[in-house]
């Protein structure tokens, strides 16, 4: 509740000439303390004018993003519309040098409306998964989708997927789903990787769903003479294969946008689209680095160069903070 200064004055009185204790009093009234003794300190400094209520002003802060990169990162999003915040804070990060936090972009984008909502709502399974792979080429999951193609018919894209980088190993665009479309798509990933020209302890397991051409016996012939394990997720269970299966629903958000007459067409726009998934499009699951990124290593230098430019981009605005301060002081003294 709201008091006037007289209201306030005439509290202090009733409370200095009340015969009960000062906190009685106050208890009886539903006034805090620490209220009433800043009335009575506000009014032996300054009389009844102390009282009035005072507009609240606004504290410097020194943590605050300069208008130069404002403006700059407000281009970054009208330049490419279709990243998120998240992705435009880590990529001014990387390529400016200067630490902006995710928050701060999606307050900035939202002040000038250039918020939008998500055309859907992400549903998430759990935290994640029971037992995660611990490096790369450990497990490679592998799935089908679907195409149709004007004038073609249906046209299935088999994936391998590194399962701890998320990185597209291997893609073929195939006219059937059988054992030796997945096979071949093998044979791809195992030629990328170089895992068919050097001997190694372990091969990478296939994880896979239960489809017929995961379980027929020529695909099983196969992975035992390449010496590489199966598992299969329990049936009516896709998120098992979770993370295939969202590669499918990010590839086709883009792919599906467009009508395809001809199979090389289809083809070259899925190899644009896995080429910026694998090497351009940050993911947050990986603690914002690209599948490139982990797959090949470099992901700890890079969350390490970040670090750095965060203390970096943190120090300076402390020291323009200060400045600021020092210069303002010093012009007040020069006019008093």
């Amino acid at each position: 509740m709201r008091y006037s200064s007289s209201e306030k004055y005439e509290i202090i009185r009733l409370v200095e000439e009340s015969s009960l204790s000062i906190r009685r009093t106050l208890e009886h009234l539903d006034i805090h303390r620490s209220t009433f003794y800043n009335w009575l300190k506000r009014y032996h400094e300054n009389g009844i004018d102390g009282l009035k209520d005072r507009k609240p002003s606004p504290m410097a802060v020194w943590n605050k993003i300069s208008q130069d990169h404002q403006d700059a990162i407000i281009d970054v999003a009208l330049d490419k519309p279709a990243l998120s915040p998240r992705e435009i804070a880590v990529t001014y990060t990387d390529q400016e040098a200067y630490f902006v936090s995710e928050s701060s972009v999606y307050r900035l984008l939202k002040a000038q409306d250039l918020i939008t909502s998500p055309a859907y709502i992400l549903m998430q399974a759990s935290d994640k998964f029971q037992h995660p792979s611990k490096r790369v080429n450990e497990l490679w999951q592998t799935d089908f989708t679907y195409f149709k193609i004007i004038g073609w018919g249906w046209y299935y894209l088999s994936t391998v997927l590194d399962d701890y980088s998320r990185f597209i190993v291997a893609w073929q665009l195939c006219t059937s789903m059988t054992a030796n479309d997945v096979a071949e798509t093998l044979d791809d990933a195992l030629y990328f990787t170089g895992l068919d020209q050097i001997k190694v302890r372990h091969k990478p397991r296939l994880l896979s769903d239960n489809g017929p051409c995961y379980l027929s016996g020529e695909l099983s012939s196969y992975l035992k003479e390449k010496g590489m394990t199966h598992t299969r997720g329990k049936p009516y269970h896709p998120q098992t294969q979770g993370k295939i299966e969202r590669w499918h629903r990010s590839m086709k958000n883009q792919i599906l946008l467009n009508n395809y007459y001809l199979p090389s067409e289809l083809q070259e726009h899925l190899q644009q689209f896995v080429n910026y998934y694998n090497h351009e499009r940050y993911h947050e699951s990986l603690d914002n680095l690209t599948p490139a990124d982990v797959f090949y290593g470099r992901g700890k230098a890079i969350l390490d160069q970040r670090e750095r430019i965060k203390c970096d981009t943190l120090l300076m605005r402390r020291k323009m903070y200060k400045d600021n301060k020092y210069s303002t002081n010093q012009m007040s003294d020069s006019i008093s």
